[in-house]
């Protein structure tokens, strides 16, 4: 590596990102604060960068003062910890402010966490992405010492994808032609997920079977040098076959095992934090669970709908429980639960009393009597102050046992919960 490279590619960057059309984000950051975007691929992270350069632009800053290094550029390949210091040479060769960075999958190289840390010593603003939570998060807490925040970046929420469709919500959208509209819209959404570039894509599905490949042997084959492929291929699967059940360690080797490959419950572990450390799968405990179950049956979710859709046929139940989850857990975090001891409740968040069913529909009798039971057999543990069934369609108000229960679509939830969260 030479600084004139590094002057050659800040100088490259400084002429587009400005420029770059975007869908705006939420994006809440402190003035001063240093940040780090964690996410899956192609979640919109580097967009993040971009959205956050053009703010700064607006509020005055100067194209120069803007530092921009995407490290899966192909020219940094072979890059050391060593080379870092030539960004910060090269940019003060060429300019004499105090520039703001951007570094764009920055784990790549590996030892960036020293560097940024120095960056925040020296009082430099950094911005940084990356795909690898536990890297991240681990770093954070240790090499960066509270120099960074973390932020966690997911694929579009449906009221973002409507936004990058052109469709804008408006007074009334609830109801008639609007309100329409916005189901045939989810129906996409709900079936082929959020990802920022497959919105502009008619072959969803090829572009999610390209994106999953990378991620299965960039994120998790290479990274971690896994030699079983069939076994984590198969683990995968059946995680997604399971998506609406507890799932023990021993059954899902033993899922694995049915298929003729061979693989012990402990490798299954290794598998599952894999999948969690490449953002793409969230895992809740059971809330009523011990602490040697809660490490070793959980349920798991998918971090988006399109990649879960790849794995599964008749998929709208599954869909369903899993798209109430990413919502849940975008709110909410470590905070949120499954209950099952006796009841069986999907979701359950005890620091806001709200326990949530999901059932795609409620025409069956019976059906309707098992997820209104167990709602009011948890309110009788825990009193809860909000209690929902999410369906597809369905629509309703009831009352049993002096808890009320909203029944609710789920096209509609998706937008009511993000409106709720930012009041």
């Amino acid at each position: 590596m030479d600084k004139e490279l590094f002057r050659t590619i800040i100088s490259e960057n400084q002429e587009y990102i400005g420029s770059i059309p975007l869908v705006e984000r939420p994006l809440d950051l402190e003035e001063y604060g240093n940040y780090v975007f964690v996410g899956v691929r192609q979640a919109g992270k580097s967009y993040l960068l971009y959205q956050r350069v053009q703010q700064l632009l607006a509020e005055g800053k100067l194209l120069e003062d803007i530092v921009y290094v995407n490290f899966d550029d192909e020219r940094l390949q072979g890059m050391v910890a060593a080379d870092f210091d030539l960004i910060l040479q090269s940019y003060h060769s060429m300019y004499s402010g105090q520039p703001i960075f951007f570094f764009d999958e920055i784990q790549n190289v590996d030892g960036w966490a020293n560097f940024a840390r120095r960056l925040a010593n020296l009082k430099y603003r950094v911005y940084v992405t990356g795909s690898n939570a536990k890297m991240l998060s681990r770093d954070i807490e240790t090499v960066l010492g509270g120099r960074y925040l973390s932020v966690n970046v997911f694929p579009y929420s449906f009221s973002e994808y409507l936004t990058a469709v052109g469709v804008n919500l408006v007074g009334g959208w609830q109801y008639g032609r609007k309100a329409n509209e916005l189901q045939r819209h989810f129906r996409t959404y709900f079936e082929w997920g959020g990802f920022p570039e497959l919105v502009n894509f008619r072959e969803k599905r090829i572009w999610l079977n390209s994106l999953y490949n990378r991620i299965f042997f960039n994120d998790l084959i290479v990274r971690h040098k896994i030699k079983n492929e069939d076994a984590l291929r198969l683990c995968v699967r059946r995680l997604a076959e399971s998506v609406m059940q507890p799932c023990s360690l021993n059954r899902l080797s033993n899922l694995v095992k049915s298929t003729g490959v061979s693989c012990s419950p402990s490798t299954i572990m290794e598998y599952v934090r894999y999948l969690q450390e490449s953002c793409l799968l969230i895992s809740l405990d059971n809330y009523a669970s011990k602490f040697t179950e809660k490490e070793t049956v959980k349920k798991h979710y998918f971090v988006d709908n399109g990649l879960l859709h790849l794995f599964i046929n008749n998929p709208d139940t599954l869909l369903l429980e899993n798209i109430c989850a990413i919502t849940l857990y975008k709110k909410y975090g470590s905070g949120m639960y499954y209950f099952n001891r006796n009841i069986e409740v999907d979701f359950y968040v005890p620091d806001e009393g709200l326990a949530v069913q999901a059932s795609y529909r409620m025409s069956d009798e019976s059906t309707l009597e098992r997820e209104i039971k167990a709602l009011v057999a948890l309110n009788s543990l825990y009193p809860l102050k909000k209690a929902l069934i999410v369906t597809y369609e369905d629509e309703g108000m009831m009352e049993r046992d002096g808890l009320k229960i909203e029944i609710v679509p789920v096209w509609k939830w998706v937008l009511l919960s993000l409106k709720q969260s930012r009041q």
